[in-house]
């Protein structure tokens, strides 16, 4: 992990920040994060939909422009798409770690949700966390697992 923060040409500073090497659990998918603020004061997000809930998602939400997929990383990972269909749960096909979430379709600019469990080192005891409602506040409410989106009829099954 490295941060920095950095001082412009008119004399101004320009927020802190800090680079996190993240991954699976086998490696075959690595990455990099830079985060403003730092993971010592940014606030994760623990939601409780069911996706977040049942993939163990701890959140943080750069901008794609922030994430380094090394080696090629992120076109190896596998996707699960539910509800709508309008993103992508990321996950390694390798050991099945959950990763992230890509909002490409669905936010602009491109973000991602990264899960901080995949930072290398991380120590969850120390992380600030914002609870987000997810499961009554993202539509469609309510626990969405064991349900799929039917596009044909645009209804959950």
């Amino acid at each position: 992990m490295s941060t920095s923060a950095t001082t412009t040409t008119e004399g101004e500073t320009t927020k802190p920040s800090g680079t996190y090497e993240c991954g699976c659990h086998c490696g075959y998918i690595k990455f990099s994060v830079t985060l403003s603020p730092p993971l010592p004061e940014y606030e994760v997000v623990q939601c409780n939909c069911s996706a977040c809930t049942r993939f163990g998602y701890l959140l943080i939400y750069p901008d794609a422009a922030n994430v380094k997929w090394h080696n090629n990383g992120r076109f190896r990972c596998a996707a699960y798409q539910f509800n709508t269909k309008g993103k992508d749960q990321l996950f390694c096909p390798k050991c099945g770690a959950s990763l992230a979430i890509d909002f490409r379709d669905v936010r602009k600019p491109h973000t991602y949700g990264i899960s901080a469990r995949t930072i290398y080192g991380v120590n969850l005891d120390e992380l600030k966390y914002k609870k987000f409602d997810g499961i009554n506040k993202v539509q469609p409410v309510g626990d969405l697992s064991g349900h799929y989106w039917d596009e044909g009829k645009e209804e959950m099954k």
